[in-house]
């Protein structure tokens, strides 16, 4: 589902701009159609990483957190050791006595 790259795209988008309209998403794919788009976004919403909701005549798009975490929170849980890891290393030269470099 997310190996296609419209919609990996179009998490992009959301995660950028926090809310986007169908619209405002088409005019991101000049080669899509609004309803091309629709489509993607029916597969993500049914996948549970978007969510909509209606606010005037439109239907107003974002990520769900929630929905991520249940998709890919244990997968991603396994490699929180190496986060973890590299996070200390960092913090330890970000608190580092200046005058000791």
């Amino acid at each position: 589902m997310i190996a296609d790259p419209t919609r990996r795209r179009i998490l992009d988008l959301l995660a950028e701009r926090r809310t986007l309209t169908v619209g405002e998403l088409a005019a991101e794919f000049p080669d899509l159609v609004a309803s091309g788009i629709s489509k993607h976004l029916m597969t993500l919403r049914a996948a549970g990483l978007v969510r909509s909701e209606k606010l005037g005549r439109n239907q107003h798009y974002r990520i769900d957190p929630e929905g991520f975490d249940r998709a890919f929170g244990e997968w991603a849980h396994r490699y929180a050791a190496y986060w973890d890891a590299s996070l200390a290393r960092l913090r330890a030269l970000a608190e580092r006595d200046p005058g000791s470099m």
